[in-house]
Formats: structure tokens, sequence, C-alpha cells
């Protein structure tokens, strides 16, 4: 029977040690990042592909609300109001 007490003790033990905090990293240095940076062309090309559909609504905004305009003009003329 002695076996089981010692066996108890060093269950606890062992549970009291698992349960500590861990050791807080080093803060002398910063940490390394860990993504990394896209190369300049490949962002050029995803801005350039974003823009790119943003621009052509823009040069062709002007011909669209004159079309939208004259809509409504021939529909008044139409409806006589």
């Amino acid at each position: 029977m002695t076996a089981f007490p010692r066996l108890t003790v060093l269950s606890a033990l062992l549970l009291c040690a698992a349960c500590g905090k861990p050791e807080p990293p080093p803060t002398d240095e910063p940490p390394e990042p860990r993504a990394q940076a896209a190369p300049t062309a490949q962002a050029t090309e995803l801005r350039d592909a974003i823009q790119r559909p943003i621009e052509r609504a823009r040069a062709v905004e002007p011909q669209v609300l004159d079309a939208a305009s004259q809509q409504r003009a021939e529909i008044e003329a139409q409806t006589g109001g």
C-alpha cells in the first residue's frame, strides 16, 4: 500500500508542474515578419486590373448621362408634359 500514496504525490507534482505559466518570449528583439512583400510588378498588374474597368466606366459616363437625358426628353415629348 505504500505505492499508492507515492503515486498520488507524484501525480500531484506532475500536475502542478504542467499547469505552470510558460515563459514569455524575449522582448529584446521584435519578432520577424512572416509575410513577404509582394513584388512591385505584381502589385502594379493587380492595381491596373482593378482600375481598368473603373476607368472605362468613367470614360463612358458622359455618354450614358447624355443618352438618359435624351431619353427623358423624348418621354416628356411623347407624354405631352
